[in-house]
């Protein structure tokens, strides 16, 4: 009956969480012309677009001869013409323009050779607390080889080979300023136009490729948009490790094992984006065209992955169209909610989502008011603590049952030690005469622990707390403490005063009968002091609060018999 009371005070909290979040989320947002443009966009992906060049784009050149100078007519096999020459890799040191893109939210150093990104700054956020930390750099790629928003031939990469020009110079966008930068490439007779459109208030970048045909033959190739990006995460860092994902028609898939990102992953089934992330970060391609395939692995340390067209075949004199669009920035939903093919799901925080979403709401809503995040989580912590009291009271209740027996327990367990069965059955007898569940004790943590996982796995992925102070020095003096909400605590403080809380309680809790699990149990706060030295100060914040409120209400109850 207990069993089902706790499921069914989980389900009410579900219930509440979800319907908090409804009544007191933020209005929703009025749309941007540039929001406009991405939600309208119907999720069936287009087919390229197709249609003739303009005959005052061909490229001016000379035929090729023959020995005696008469000019030589290409043939009919398509394949018979390579457009890229594989041979030729230029030395990226000595090739390509710097051009920078800069933002509120962003800056983007593109190189005029295929128009890839050097680095990608986000700058509403540094890499520590410190003032004047660097910014995130999403990119950061010392490899020209496997830099981000390159575009593959035939698995070549356009941006080491060809002739490059761009058009458009630095761009300086305010909020609601667009902006864009054209790069042409040439490859004999085949012609690449990427046009990339920026604007001032999202992380997006909007990519509108041409391919043209000026040669007088078939083309067959295909094409791959590829994203790159160095670890996000710090090396061997547990808490925000860097994973590729992907949604497909399976929904979400993550995947960080390096056994299995070494040889590759791949998906071809009704894909919709791809990505690098952090439990802070995102670095997204999400392809405009249809049916693309999603490949991606760890290369010498570095994730990459691609997404690529079908084999297509051009006509001559043809040009054909694909768009895709890139995101670069925070896992936040509202920069997520703006960008297509519903890339806020990867804004997932694991198995407990369904519980972890609401609480990140609740706790932004509790952070408008107070505008300190600890408090929040203060708050936080308070709310969930009353919609556990009910379960919690009966089973303090329960325990201070259990407390009154213990002389009847002693008693069999003398009466009965050479005969455990025996001792067994006087005891559940004795619990059933005096109507007492040996297990109400353990159901308050019971019930607790998806709540607890879910805000684990909310802690840890929610970039609100990201460098987040509560008390950021210690009082009086100009020691950093708790500037970072997502990190341990310096002095180890709130961990061991914890660890003393939960002793405590334990100490307010009637001794199991048995010896060896009073021992067992007093060991607990001492696993959890330890446990909780690394964990992030929010989440040791939040149990270090509950921990109190669950003394005082337990001292409480158990002072109740002494009144009457």
């Amino acid at each position: 009956m207990d069993h089902k009371r706790a499921f069914l005070a989980i389900t009410v909290s579900l219930l509440f969480l979800v319907l908090w979040s409804w009544m007191f989320s933020p209005p929703p947002q009025q749309p941007t012309p540039q929001q406009e443009s991405t939600e309208s966009r119907p999720e069936t992906r287009p087919v390229p677009e197709i249609q003739p060049i303009d005959p005052a784009l061909a490229p001016q050149t000379i035929a090729p001869q023959d020995q005696t100078g008469e000019r030589l007519e290409a043939g009919p096999d398509v394949r018979s013409e390579t457009p890229l020459d594989p041979g030729f890799i230029a030395s990226p040191a000595t090739r390509g323009q710097r051009i920078t893109v800069r933002s509120p939210l962003f800056e983007a150093v593109f190189n005029s050779e295929g128009g890839v990104l050097e680095q990608f700054k986000l700058r509403q956020y540094r890499q520590t607390i410190e003032p004047n930390a660097p910014f995130v750099d999403l990119v950061d790629s010392p490899d020209p080889r496997k830099r981000p928003l390159g575009l593959l031939w035939n698995d070549q990469p356009t941006w080491m080979q060809g002739e490059w020009t761009v058009t458009g110079d630095n761009l300086n966008l305010a909020h609601g300023e667009r902006g864009s930068l054209s790069f042409t490439g040439r490859f004999g007779q085949l012609e690449l136009v990427r046009t990339f459109s920026f604007t001032g208030d999202t992380y997006l970048i909007e990519e509108h490729l041409q391919v043209r045909n000026h040669s007088p033959n078939q083309i067959g190739a295909t094409l791959g948009f590829t994203m790159a990006s160095e670890p996000l995460s710090a090396i061997q860092d547990r808490y925000t490790p860097t994973q590729v994902m992907y949604y497909d028609i399976n929904g979400l898939e993550k995947e960080r094992k390096d056994k299995n990102l070494l040889p590759g992953v791949r998906s071809d089934t009704g894909v919709l984006w791809g990505a690098v992330q952090s439990n802070y970060f995102l670095a997204a391609v999400i392809p405009g065209f249809s049916d693309p395939v999603f490949k991606a692995r760890l290369e010498d340390g570095m994730h990459r992955l691609v997404m690529e067209t079908r084999n297509f075949f051009l006509d001559s004199q043809l040009e054909m169209q694909f768009r895709s669009t890139y995101y670069f920035g925070p896992r936040e939903r509202e920069a997520l909610s703006v960008a297509p093919a519903n890339l806020l799901e990867a804004l997932h925080y694991g198995w407990f989502d369904l519980i972890a979403s609401p609480l990140i709401q609740v706790l932004n809503f509790f952070h408008g008011y107070v505008h300190n995040y600890g408090l929040a989580i203060i708050l936080l912590t308070l709310v969930i603590k009353l919609i556990f009291f009910p379960l919690s009271q009966k089973s303090y209740k329960s325990m201070q049952q259990m407390k009154k027996l213990q002389p009847m327990m002693l008693k069999l367990r003398e009466k009965h030690k050479d005969d455990r069965q025996k001792m067994n059955e006087e005891m559940m007898q004795l619990y059933k005469t005096y109507k007492v569940n040996p297990l109400g004790g353990c159901l308050p943590i019971a019930v607790q622990i998806p709540v607890f996982i879910a805000l684990y796995q909310a802690l840890m992925g929610a970039i609100e707390l990201r460098h987040a102070p509560f008390i950021t020095h210690v009082p009086f003096t100009d020691i950093i403490w708790l500037a970072d909400l997502s990190a341990r605590d310096p002095y180890y403080v709130t961990p061991i005063i914890m660890g003393a809380t939960m002793f405590l309680q334990q100490k307010l809790t009637p001794a199991p009968g048995d010896p060896m699990q009073a021992k067992i149990m007093l060991f607990l706060p001492i696993i959890f002091t330890f446990l909780f030295l690394t964990f992030p100060s929010g989440l040791v914040l939040y149990w270090l609060v509950n921990n109190v409120l669950s003394i005082a209400q337990q001292w409480w109850v158990m002072r109740e018999p002494a009144k009457s």
